[in-house]
């Protein structure tokens, strides 16, 4: 049963007399204790979704439903205690000026709940001692772990990760990764997990969804997103992640015949077409005139791509990259 359904949301921004479209009709379901990893480049709209989710950002259009219940543009006290939301930057949302004890127990305070920081501090791994104790006097992956604890003060169901690990050292990000995994056993929490890393994601998650320009290009399981990436751009993105193993890989190497061609356009005014035609290496005169809309290739499985739509099978892909391949 899905706990989180998003129908069409979108965000759009005035700018001048021009408009720029953050998040463009999106539309996905997350299913209860389950995690979906939403990766993509900076600024294709990642961070203003989840905080449209949580009702920091009101959305232009769209809806959205938590366990049934619609809550576009509502916001009550128990529906935030629902849904919470662990930051980026471990020291900027932390209060520099209140102690650690003080900043996990002012959700509590706010709900009229029982005192429990002790517990939530052994929760995340964090001594006792850490109570009398200010943010600047713990490294980088123990202010996150505070961040981890007030997110979990008010027994939330669903977490937005926002990047929580992108600003850690290599060595604290899988001492965070494996905190948020045994969290989610022992308390049944949903996580909607943004992240660059896709090694990462893939280990986290079970679905993943990859956005460019505001828009939702692929949703599928995640072993059958990154052994066989549909849409083009999902293919670049993991082809820019480096293997251990040196041996060639027959799958990978439309990924890398998939190299993007140019910038990434502008999402300020109207964009004809598929927003990724202008770096597509495979796109039709369609994908300028037309955008895709993201349909259902398999149980599970969506891709917003003309190549699909058209009955394009994969193996033409790779048939037009051994093509290019050979004329190199």
């Amino acid at each position: 049963m899905n706990l989180l359904s998003v129908r069409d949301l979108t965000k759009i921004y005035s700018i001048g007399k021009k408009q720029l479209k953050a998040v463009d009709g999106v539309n996905f379901e997350i299913e209860r204790s389950e995690t979906l990893g939403l990766v993509g480049e900076s600024g294709c709209g990642k961070s203003t979704l989840g905080r449209m989710l949580l009702g920091l950002i009101p959305p232009t259009s769209g809806q959205i439903f938590f366990d049934g219940e619609e809550i576009s543009g509502k916001r009550e006290r128990a529906l935030y205690r629902r849904m919470q939301m662990i930051f980026q930057d471990p020291y900027a949302s932390l209060n520099p000026r209140m102690p650690i004890g003080e900043i996990i127990g002012e959700p509590l305070q706010i709900h009229h709940l029982p005192d429990k920081v002790d517990e939530l501090l052994d929760l995340v791994g964090l001594p006792l001692s850490a109570k009398n104790r200010f943010p600047h006097e713990f490294s980088g992956g123990q202010r996150q772990r505070v961040g981890i604890a007030r997110a979990l003060a008010l027994n939330p169901d669903f977490i937005v990760c926002d990047e929580p690990i992108s600003a850690l050292d290599v060595s604290i990000q899988a001492q965070i990764i494996n905190l948020l995994i045994r969290l989610q056993k022992e308390l049944r929490l949903t996580y909607l997990f943004i992240a660059h890393d896709l090694a990462m994601v893939r280990y986290l998650s079970t679905r993943v969804a990859v956005m460019y320009l505001g828009k939702i290009v692929e949703i599928g399981l995640t072993e059958e997103i990154y052994a066989n990436p549909l849409h083009p751009y999902t293919q670049i993105l993991l082809a820019s992640v480096l293997l251990p193993d040196p041996r060639p890989d027959p799958r990978r190497k439309i990924h890398r015949m998939a190299a993007p061609h140019g910038e990434v356009p502008s999402s300020i005014g109207p964009l004809k077409g598929c927003p990724f035609a202008a770096r597509c290496p495979f796109a039709t005169p369609l994908c300028k005139e037309q955008k895709p809309e993201l349909q259902t290739i398999s149980p599970g499985r969506s891709v917003a791509c003309h190549l699909y739509s058209a009955k394009t099978p994969l193996k033409n892909l790779l048939s037009i990259a051994n093509q290019e391949e050979s004329l190199r």
